[in-house]
């Protein structure tokens, strides 16, 4: 058990604190002496006003995607950025679920020549494969036209 790096302090440093800005060494401290290193943290010591603001600005537009999917954070596999009916319709189209819509397209496009009813005339299942494959791109396809209004 580690014990926190406070001088005189006997409780269980459970809680890193970085030393320094952008330094990989960390202290380690006790919940109570944490908050107390927290009140005077300055993430942004030795920027002046501008460089602040570009790091910022620039951090905002990174993480931006973690806010937007932690309402899926409960959902099964995949990254949480795609919901239970993506994860569905990628499972029909044997992909995975983090496949890019390019691949998606591709696969769409194979998988419906493939079982189109003209081309498989004399297979009875193939008009059923074809219309979950049609079904499948379309809420796959939905879901991208979404995404990209909502970073637009």
């Amino acid at each position: 058990m580690r014990i926190c790096d406070r001088h005189g302090c006997d409780e269980p440093g459970n809680c890193p604190a970085p030393k320094s800005p952008n330094n990989p060494d960390r202290w380690y401290f006790c919940t109570n002496h944490a908050a107390e290193y927290n009140r005077g943290w300055d993430y942004f010591q030795g920027l002046d006003a501008e460089e602040a603001a570009a790091r910022e600005a620039g951090e905002r537009r990174t993480n931006a995607g973690y806010a937007q999917s932690r309402h899926h954070g409960w959902a099964g596999s995949g990254d949480g950025s795609r919901s239970r009916d993506e994860m569905r319709a990628l499972d029909v189209l044997g992909l995975e679920p983090d496949a890019t819509f390019d691949l998606i397209r591709a696969t769409w496009r194979g998988l419906a020549k493939a079982n189109h009813p003209d081309v498989r005339p004399n297979d009875p299942d193939a008009a059923t494969r074809f219309q979950q494959v049609q079904a499948a791109y379309e809420v796959l396809r939905a879901a991208e036209e979404m995404r990209s209004t909502q970073r637009a």
